[in-house]
């Protein structure tokens, strides 16, 4: 089995997150750990599964001006704020435009604030609404990994990786049952 896993991090907790998924993954098979930047359409057309996650800005999946905004406030002197190295890239929003017509298991993450969804937003939601509007089918509902504080707490990284055993064996789950 291969899964390949695209993140957008703008801080590198995205990015955290993305790698923990993929260590979880590991166990079932090939994973790739990619920024969306990458993630050509080569790259993803023949995976077993596409695992997609971004940060959640502003209620939803970030946009050009939130991407501004984010490295403009880690640019301001004293801010603690460090940049992924591939924050500069591409968008999610951006780059599910390329994907139109391929096809493939899926699943959708986000990183938000603490709390509850009708006040903090999911950018996970969209994420998986265009996954499916652009051919891929779901595998699970879209998961969501807490950022407190732009911290993430080590329980969100052991959540993470539970979720891509999880991933795993939803996925494999068929062919066992084909095989018994």
């Amino acid at each position: 089995m291969k899964s390949v896993v695209v993140y957008e991090s703008m801080y590198g907790n995205t990015h955290l997150i993305a790698d923990a998924i993929a260590s979880g993954l590991s166990i079932y098979g090939e994973v790739e750990v990619m920024p969306v930047a990458a993630a050509d359409r080569a790259r993803i057309t023949d995976a077993d599964l596409v695992v997609v996650g971004g940060p959640t800005h502003f209620h939803g999946m970030s946009r050009a001006r939130t991407r501004e905004d984010a490295i403009a406030r880690a640019d301001k002197p004293g801010s603690g704020l460090h940049l992924d190295p591939d924050a500069h890239g591409t968008g999610l929003d951006e780059w599910l435009r390329t994907v139109d017509g391929v096809s493939g298991q899926a699943a959708a993450f986000d990183t938000c604030a603490p709390g509850p969804a009708m006040l903090t937003g999911r950018a996970s939601k969209r994420i998986g609404r265009l996954l499916h509007q652009h051919g891929f089918t779901l595998l699970v509902e879209p998961e969501s990994f807490v950022v407190k504080d732009n911290h993430l707490d080590p329980a969100e990284i052991r959540h993470a990786r539970s979720w891509g055993l999880e991933l795993g064996v939803f996925l494999t789950r068929p062919q066992l049952q084909h095989g018994s």
